[in-house]
């Protein structure tokens, strides 16, 4: 394919003025399956170029282990699908990508050495990310458009200016790593109007994001960078959500005026998001700017692409302002895609969680509860188990609970510890000497910006009962990376978590969205695919079914509630809840 270069007065592609209008799509928050439809509706749109971040934490999931890139993650699949749609890619490789992100993209096992500076030139974090650089460029390479690839730019790192590290020399050894691993084509870092100084390296493009005000954010990149193109990195045309918040949404007409204003300064865009996706299982990331913030399973993002991958009237508007500035393809837009509806299923084998917790992961003892870092793990739950030292009523303390803890004595609920809320105590009462005490804590999804990286998961700080420490842990991990192993009956369970399970026939697959109502917070799986979190806090009140995850017959729902149910029943719908626009 072309390649690209830079120029004082611009972007050329093979020698010729080229303006990059693109969006971002993820490839691993959508199914692979699905990869191809969402290119071609990209290039329907007018797009002549997609940004896409690589998460290196699903990529490289053991420290000293081979590089992932099999069914979602095969990126080289996804580039050629790219380049047979007439695609030019932008690729954001990290190491950090943010992106509401699980971490920003970082391993959790880096932060099994309490230490380390991430983001920085320390070598303990340096080590690591130049072995994953070696892996991740041997693939790209071929994919470089200088290798007849689609890769017309790399990014390096992202948003640093916004980091707080200021270490110049950081950044300057990526792009010694990115040449010395074979990138050849142009460099560019991404970083909003106030963080340019910081963020940007002599000799490398800048571009800068933002969500309106284009005119003035633009004339400060020229302020940063006196020649070369002019690019919005990030257009934000959508936001995230967060669990207890509303359903962010932007006036499209305001999004529209502003993707005009920045093609009539003749600059070049990238819309983030094109197309959002999901957060499938347990990736999505959270905030901490004094409260701690996770976000939900949806990454619809209000993008022109809705998270099924339907345009929306923004999606039309964009292709119409588009179109008044480029070429825009003469086939109609494509239309909304079918959806299943199925009401009324019902899930009727259970598993207590509690119960059958050696089913799920490997136990450790300790003296004192080990996080999920020092278990070696990076996604799920914990399950910390000890004695009560005597009968009677005492206050529980768990002085870091990350992020969510339900505390229950011997066997029975007494209550729940949240981080959002900063709740580290808890009044209970010990029946005996004894009495079992267990702590089920969540990871909510690590921060993904700004200082609070090292987010260390489970219970991280000493827990006390009465004022006194307690010990002799039993500490077991549950990624719940296989939603079929406890072993499931007919039998009610005792009150507490536990995982239902049922079948749904169905004729035709499609997409669909999985509701449950009267449900209250856990996870849900269908044929083994994990679809992400649910939370009747809201606002978020459905998931995103794909329909390749679905097959023609009988299909296997599983549902773990934390809390409880009102019936074991859910439904597939045609429409998503995603709860009360913000």
């Amino acid at each position: 394919m072309p390649e690209l270069s830079i120029t004082d007065d611009g972007f050329r592609l093979d020698g010729e003025p080229f303006r990059i209008i693109s969006g971002s799509l993820h490839y691993f928050r959508v199914h692979p399956e699905q990869w191809a439809d969402r290119l071609r509706k990209a290039r329907l749109m007018g797009l002549n170029t997609v940004d896409v971040y690589v998460p290196w934490n699903l990529h490289q999931p053991d420290r000293y282990g081979p590089f992932v890139r099999g069914g979602g993650l095969d990126l080289p699949r996804f580039l050629d699908l790219a380049a047979a749609e007439g695609l030019h890619v932008l690729l954001r490789p990290g190491p950090y990508i943010c992106a509401e992100w699980e971490a920003g993209g970082l391993p959790a096992w880096l932060l099994a050495d309490p230490d380390v500076r991430l983001r920085t030139s320390d070598p303990r974090y340096q080590e690591p990310v130049e072995r994953y650089f070696e892996l991740l460029l041997a693939l790209v390479r071929p994919h470089l458009a200088s290798a007849g690839g689609p890769v017309v730019a790399v990014q390096v790192e992202n948003e640093y200016g916004a980091s707080g590290q200021g270490d110049r020399a950081h950044l300057e050894h990526l792009v010694t790593l990115l040449r010395k691993g074979g990138v050849d084509v142009p460099l560019f870092t991404s970083d909003q109007a106030g963080d340019l100084a910081e963020g940007g390296l002599p000799d490398v493009l800048r571009t800068v994001n933002f969500s309106r005000g284009a005119a003035a954010r633009l004339r400060t990149l020229r302020e940063h960078q006196p020649r070369g193109p002019l690019m919005c990195g990030e257009f934000w045309s959508g936001w995230f959500d967060r669990w207890g918040g509303g359903h962010k949404r932007r006036r499209d007409t305001e999004v529209r005026d502003t993707l005009e204003e920045i093609l009539a300064a003749g600059a070049s865009v990238n819309i983030y998001m094109f197309h959002g996706g999901t957060n499938f299982g347990f990736t999505n990331g959270a905030n901490d700017k004094g409260h701690y913030r996770p976000t939900v399973t949806s990454y619809d993002y209000d993008a022109p692409l809705d998270e099924a991958g339907d345009p929306t009237a923004k999606y039309h508007l964009f292709r119409e302002t588009i179109a008044a500035h480029a070429a825009v393809p003469s086939e109609p837009a494509p239309e909304r895609a079918p959806k299943l509806r199925l009401r009324d299923i019902r899930l009727p084998r259970r598993a207590s969680l509690l119960a059958q917790a050696g089913r799920l992961g490997a136990a450790r003892c300790s003296d004192r509860p080990l996080t999920m870092e020092e278990l070696g793990q990076a996604f799920g739950y914990v399950l910390y188990e000890t004695a009560l030292p005597a009968a009677g009523d005492g206050v529980l303390r768990i002085a870091r609970t990350h992020d969510r803890a339900q505390v229950f004595v011997d066997g029975q609920p007494v209550g729940t510890l949240e981080r959002e809320n900063r709740e580290q105590a808890l009044s209970l009462r010990s029946p005996a000497a004894g009495a079992r005490l267990a702590v089920l804590v969540e990871n909510q999804g690590r921060v993904n910006y700004g200082a609070g990286l090292h987010d260390w998961k489970g219970i991280a700080g000493p827990v006390t009962f009465g004022g006194e420490p307690l010990s002799g842990w039993t500490c077991t991990p549950l990624p719940l990376d296989n939603p079929d192993a406890p072993a499931f009956s007919s039998e009610a369970v005792a009150a507490g978590p536990a995982f239902f399970r049922g079948t749904v026939g169905v004729e035709t697959p499609a997409d669909t969205y999985l509701h449950l109502p009267g449900w209250t917070k856990g996870n849900a799986w269908v044929n083994g695919f994990a679809l992400g979190r649910y939370w009747s806090r809201g606002p978020q009140q459905s998931l995103y079914v794909p329909g390749p995850v679905l097959r023609r017959g009988d299909n296997e729902i599983v549902v773990l509630e934390l809390h409880g149910c009102a019936d074991d029943v859910v439904h597939f719908e045609d429409v998503p809840d995603l709860g009360p626009a913000e």
